[in-house]
């Protein structure tokens, strides 16, 4: 039924808007998705992750329609900290509420793609929207390009430095049915600019909900872009997000995933470095438990010489929770010089969690410096003793050891409102008291 709600969908968004020069690319990725179907574990990138279950359910999508209106308590248990001094991007059910939403930086630009392809920055569209399609060749990718019309252009000028930082919020109305929606963004940074953006999800109602989300970030010479995505919503959400770095000219990205909660999430994250000398930092920390499961694919392409990139993930398992990660590293043959380094640490808490890494290495140049690892256990023997034979209670010496396993990622967070909020909710989870 969902599969027919998608046709359906889709013929009313191509009859309502007629004839657009996102027509064609729309029905490219309409019929890809025709003829790759729904991800399932026979195929290789999607082995240990199952979404077909979710997709089987009746599910409502609201394009066409308005969402129902949030209150302003509503919205404000969703507002992250620091909200007072940011731009303030709403999505509700995949689209984006101008009415909900605060753009406090005046060189910010925010449009639909569908004005950004007709007006001044049409070329930027043609040439990058979509671009992550080359690396996710997949049912879902080409789900949400079916539908790009309804997506959101962002443009930041050449040299503005952002004082405020953006904050996109994915919120997904269930109150009434369950939800399937879809929100796509295009960010361009230009030449020497800079942009700090954090992304979180929020879900209304005990309803479930589907999230399939792309946003991809073009990055010009010069620019530096921070970038955090926060995963901490309900237990009956589901999602696949796709973020996608597109390093056009020599630039710093410093991003970093947290998953702290949720259904099954797949993260997809792909940095291209296009240009020489670009710098690149993907980390992550994925804390679980219940049945959380968790997947990260990251693709890290070395296009052109001279290039650093720094990839860190680490996670710790509780209950029934699963985890994935694959990150692969390509180094193309023109790209000598490249440094890239690639590690994965896990810690299960529990007998019934479990993690499946694979980190990859494909390198076509051979002067290069690359290195990938992983591993897999359990907390330190030592420091649980020492900190019991102290007088330390065994939730708390766990505790202890757990955070200080994340510190190093955490520290990477330069917004300081942020990282008190993600190290607040950590404690949280661990059930952290002072002594």
């Amino acid at each position: 039924k969902t599969l027919d709600m998608i046709q359906a969908r889709y013929q009313q968004l191509q009859s309502r808007n007629g004839r657009s020069v996102l027509t064609s690319m729309e029905q490219n990725a309409y019929d890809a998705f025709n003829k790759l179907g729904v991800p399932t574990v026979k195929q290789e990138e999607w082995k240990y992750t199952r979404i077909g279950s979710v997709l089987n359910k009746d599910q409502n999508w609201s394009y066409g329609q308005e969402p129902n209106a949030l209150s302003q308590t509503e919205l404000a248990g969703i507002r992250l900290p620091g909200h007072e001094q940011a731009n303030e991007l709403v999505f509700v059910n995949g689209r984006y509420m101008a009415g909900l939403s605060s753009i406090r930086s005046k060189e910010l630009i925010v449009q639909s793609l569908e004005e950004a392809a007709h007006n001044e920055y049409k070329d930027i569209v043609s040439t990058h929207l979509g671009h992550s399609g080359r690396y996710l060749k997949d049912g879902m990718h080409a789900l949400n390009t079916a539908f790009v019309q309804e997506g959101v252009y962002i443009h930041i000028p050449k040299g503005r430095i952002m004082e405020h930082p953006v904050y996109v919020y994915y919120i997904t109305d269930a109150r009434v049915d369950n939800i399937l929606s879809q929100p796509r963004i295009l960010l361009y940074a230009g030449e020497a600019a800079q942009v700090r953006i954090v992304e979180t999800y929020h879900t209304v109602g005990q309803a479930e909900g589907f999230t399939n989300q792309v946003m991809e970030v073009i990055v010009e010479k010069e620019a530096v872009v921070d970038y955090y995505k926060i995963q901490n919503d309900a237990t009956h959400t589901h999602q696949v997000s796709t973020t996608h770095f597109r390093q056009i000219g020599k630039s710093t990205i410093n991003s970093l995933t947290i998953s702290l909660n949720g259904g099954i999430i797949r993260n997809n994250l792909n940095i291209v470095l296009e240009a020489e000398h670009c710098e690149s930092h993907l980390h992550g920390i994925y804390f679980l438990k219940g049945q959380t499961h968790v997947d990260n694919h990251t693709t890290v392409d070395n296009v052109k010489p001279h290039c650093q990139s720094n990839e860190l993930y680490k996670g710790v398992m509780d209950d029934a929770s699963t985890a994935v990660f694959n990150g692969k590293i390509f180094v193309q043959p023109q790209a000598q010089k490249t440094n890239a380094f690639q590690s994965n640490k896990n810690i299960l808490l529990s007998d019934n969690a479990s993690v499946n890494t694979k980190p990859q290495l494909e390198i076509f140049a051979d002067d290069v410096k690359c290195s990938h690892g992983c591993t897999v256990g359990q907390l330190d023997e030592e420091g649980m003793f020492y900190l019991r034979s102290r007088g330390v209670p065994e939730k708390i010496a766990k505790s202890l050891l757990v955070q200080a396993f994340a510190f190093d990622v955490l520290e990477l967070i330069r917004l300081d409102v942020i990282r008190d909020y993600v190290e607040q909710l950590i404690a949280q989870r661990l059930e952290f008291k002072e002594a």
